[in-house]
């Protein structure tokens, strides 16, 4: 009989973690900083995935976009890859693709949008706001010394941008009134 793996190690007590490759860093280094909050945007989609009402075609983008965010944050993980595995410019295509299907069916944008509508809609702008934070992370690693894929950059911004118009996309295919910005609200 294999014996279970304990989930707890003890080895993070000090404030430290390992990379991929075993060597010890500091929890708050800024690649830890990257692919952790690649790993909250994560999360943050499976509840989006399993609020009430989610279209199983959504349902269906979102699980590809949870495992491509998992190759990212294993990249992010693995100091000295050359390239992010299972994510290439066919991926950034696709999501451009999604994006253009559910915004044909959007009028134009003329005024800002405030998050809110229905629970999809919110959730969305949540894993919106929290993929930009995403982005921002990668950068900064970036701006540290560590090369990165240009595909993680684009795809990551590309992600925004897709949450963003699902969560118009749900607002107005389910007749919920867009909430838009008013500068002059009292």
């Amino acid at each position: 009989m294999i014996k279970k793996s304990n989930v707890y190690t003890a080895t993070g007590d000090g404030g430290q973690t390992s990379l991929a490759s075993g060597q010890r860093v500091a929890k708050d280094d800024v690649r830890l900083e990257a692919y952790g909050t690649v790993d909250e945007l994560n999360s943050f989609i499976g509840l989006l995935d399993n609020l009430h009402n989610v279209p199983g075609e959504t349902k269906a983008v979102l699980r590809i976009v949870q495992n491509k965010l998992f190759n990212i944050g294993g990249y992010l993980a693995t100091e000295g890859a050359d390239s992010c595995f299972g994510l290439d410019e066919e991926d950034v295509s696709r999501l451009e693709h999604f994006i253009d299907l559910l915004d044909s069916e959007l009028p134009p944008l003329r005024r800002f949008v405030l998050p809110g509508g229905s629970r999809i809609s919110s959730m969305s702008h949540v894993c919106r706001s929290v993929c930009r934070r995403c982005e921002r992370r990668v950068i900064s690693l970036e701006h540290s010394g560590v090369k990165i894929d240009p595909n993680v950059v684009k795809y990551l911004n590309r992600l925004s941008d897709f949450f963003f118009v699902l969560a118009r996309f749900n607002n107005i295919h389910n007749q919920i009134e867009e909430i838009f910005w008013d500068k002059d609200c009292k």
